[in-house]
């Protein structure tokens, strides 16, 4: 055996089909393609979504809803959170980037404190909002709110 002589194993290959090349291939005539409509002529290709003439379902499903483009998205952290940082890593204040290196906020996000949980340790929470409930909560221990 050497390399003039490999060839496939029996069976494994198929010869092309030679389409439109005389009625003895076979495929001579209308070359597979059936006779007349769209699908039978050159440059055919069908739109996506069409379904043979039927109505497409997605002209048939309503449109609904919209996206508000002045919508503000914040990233909710709650004070059990809070909470359980400062004992951890015993912090007397707490900004956006404490809570960036903690993992509890991306860089670019806005954060919100939510006021549910409790709060035992006296905190300045500096933060882009605050719900009432959070505000009074912080206040209540005579720690300092400050919306960035």
């Amino acid at each position: 055996m050497n390399l003039s002589n490999l060839k496939p194993a029996k069976g494994s290959t198929h010869s092309e089909k030679r389409i439109g090349r005389g009625q003895g291939s076979g495929h001579g005539g209308t070359s597979t393609r059936g006779h007349k409509g769209a699908k039978s002529r050159s440059g055919y290709s069908r739109k996506r979504g069409f379904e043979g003439g039927q109505m497409p379902l997605q002209r048939v499903v309503p449109k609904f809803g919209f996206k508000n483009i002045n919508r503000i998205e914040y990233k909710a952290i709650n004070l059990s959170v809070l909470q359980s940082l400062a004992e951890a890593k015993k912090l007397t204040s707490v900004d956006v980037q404490v809570l960036i290196d903690a993992g509890l906020a991306s860089k670019g996000d806005r954060i919100k404190i939510l006021g549910n949980g409790e709060l035992k340790a006296k905190l300045n929470v500096k933060a882009h909002a605050f719900s009432n409930s959070a505000k009074e909560a912080i206040e209540k221990l005579e720690g300092t709110t400050e919306t960035l």
